[in-house]
């Protein structure tokens, strides 16, 4: 229980001359902080001018290329089938994962379904695994899988939890009373869900088809190993052939253009309407529907989920490995692999938040239109697929900084712009519970202003920039395209070994690199799960 020391009588000046502590209602003066520190305002305009690289890298090498060559090489039939093939698989894949997203949320918070907790953390496992690997799973099952329709089948086993954990998290926090009320004016169980609970979900709807859509625009490793083309398969097969060439520039600004447009169509899709009460509102549990004789089959669709999302690859990630025996684990080439994943992980991960922090403090004490403008530019980045930001360093580090060029530093650098927005998000909502008016009750009682900082505010937004880190660790672990472009000559990561096995039909070999991702995803994994329960007040 924390106490709150901005209360009345909680600090009382005292005859040594020691200054009270503002009231909730005082404004303070300009030595509590109010003007914005010039030094982070700088630091946070050069870090979104930084994360504006990949974007202005597409303009640029758009304008190069000049307008007749471009419009030439994006009206041509190879941009329209990898354009239809890109609509296709979203159109059937994002309106699938919704429904299985919010059927299970629904199904493990709303109902009374036996066994709910096991369920609920099943239905979050499948994002341990890379989806790559369960590509690899469902190829070594049924080497004939190839196309659209098999694209579709890896990507809603793939993303559906993207869906599900937010909307569980959302089910979880709603107002009983919302629901109570329209059922005394007679609606029904099923209308109750239809008119009351799901324009609730909207906002977790919308912001899990986001992240399903732009992981379908940004996904290499899978949908290559199926033969599956989509922009970004198209892109690295030509940055292969011909390095830097204009038809994969070409291809890259159509790519980016598809992710600005869905983070547009996210942000209407949202609407106007308040999703907020004023008041405690209902203090009961909401109330759980007994599904009576769907209860078998209900327990049967999550089993059958659960089993193809992850059932299907670990058993022959695990098979090969058996098949594969002791010859597979070669120390010399799995040590230095795992190492290297780790130490990047590690250093991507503290990087980042480091990064994210002179952001996400201005975002939470000096909200305005500025730091909303600096934080809006991370999102926009982040959208971008990594084989776009890879192109961008490549380009970027050769022109005008080579001694840097296929370096750790780039890699990290490329590491900090695609995963930002999840150290940001994080560190915002852990400096939002660090009031301001802890940190000055300790400057009052003597403590020098960095000491309280670091006593007060780092202390109590710790615990959040560790789920924020261990969170970009896990997107590291499991990053290929970027780490494909990027990664020195001799680097060795789990993910760009399994892609090199792979490639050479060796699946036993790559096996154990499939595993290993999954271990260490696993624990990451879990820590997501049990953020949005406690963000849902669990």
């Amino acid at each position: 229980m924390t106490t709150d020391l901005t209360a009345p009588g909680a600090h009382r000046a005292t005859d040594t001359g020691t200054a009270p502590t503002p009231g909730p209602g005082t404004r303070p003066g300009p030595a509590s902080g109010r003007r914005r520190p010039p030094v982070l305002a700088v630091i946070a305009v050069l870090i979104a001018l930084f994360s504006l690289m990949p974007l202005g890298y597409v303009v640029a090498m758009t304008v190069a290329t000049g307008w007749d060559t471009a419009v030439a090489l994006i009206f041509r039939a190879r941009v329209g089938e990898l354009l239809l093939n890109t609509i296709l698989l979203m159109v059937l894949s994002v309106p699938l994962c919704l429904v299985l997203g919010v059927g299970g949320a629904w199904l493990v918070e709303r109902t009374q379904l036996r066994g709910s907790r096991f369920w609920a953390l099943a239905l979050a496992a499948p994002l341990a695994i890379p989806a790559f690997v369960n590509s690899y799973g469902w190829v070594s099952a049924v080497p004939s899988l190839a196309g659209l329709w098999s694209g579709v089948l890896i990507s809603v086993l793939s993303y559906f939890p993207l869906v599900y954990i937010p909307a569980a998290a959302t089910l979880s926090r709603l107002d009983p009373s919302l629901e109570e009320s329209a059922a005394a004016l007679g609606l029904g169980p099923w209308q109750v869900f239809r008119r009351v609970v799901l324009p609730q979900l909207r906002l977790a709807m919308t912001g899990g088809a986001l992240l399903v859509g732009l992981h379908l625009l940004a996904e290499y490793g899978a949908f290559a190993m199926i033969r599956f083309d989509t922009f970004t398969t198209a892109i690295m097969v030509q940055y292969q052939s011909t390095f830097n060439g204009a038809a994969g520039n070409m291809l890259a600004s159509v790519l980016v253009v598809l992710c600005l447009l869905l983070l547009v169509a996210e942000v209407r899709s949202r609407g106007t309407a308040r999703y907020a009460r004023v008041g405690s509102g209902g203090q009961a549990a909401p109330g759980r529907m007994p599904l009576r004789r769907l209860h078998v089959p209900a327990q049967l669709a999550l089993l059958l989920l659960v089993v193809l999302a992850v059932g299907v690859p670990m058993w022959f990630v695990v098979r090969w490995v058996v098949l594969g025996g002791s010859a597979i684990w070669a120390p010399d080439e799995l040590v230095p692999a795992l190492v290297q994943t780790l130490l990047y992980g590690v250093a991507g991960a503290a990087a980042t938040t480091l990064v994210a922090f002179p952001m996400a403090f201005l975002a939470v004490r000096r909200p305005s239109w500025f730091t909303r403008s600096l934080e809006l530019s991370n999102y926009v980045t982040s959208s971008m697929p990594g084989i776009v930001v890879g192109l961008a360093f490549v380009t970027v580090s050769i022109r005008f900084l080579p001694g840097v060029y296929q370096t750790a530093f780039v890699l990290v650098a490329a590491y900090v712009l695609l995963f930002l927005p999840r150290a940001l998000v994080s560190l915002r909502s852990g400096l939002a519970q660090a009031p301001r008016e802890l940190e000055e009750a300790a400057q009052a009682l003597g403590v020098p202003p960095l000491l309280a900082f670091a006593k007060v505010t780092l202390r109590l937004a710790a615990p959040a920039a560790a789920g924020g880190a261990a969170l970009v660790f896990l997107a590291i672990v499991n990053e290929l395209t970027a780490t494909l472009l990027l990664s020195p000559n001799g680097t060795r990561t789990l993910a760009t070994e399994f892609w090199a096995k792979s490639s050479e039909i060796d699946y036993a070999g790559a096996a154990p690199y499939a595993l290993l991702m999954v271990v260490l995803s696993a624990p990451m994994t879990y820590l997501l799960f049990q953020q949005s329960k406690k963000a849902a007040g669990q």
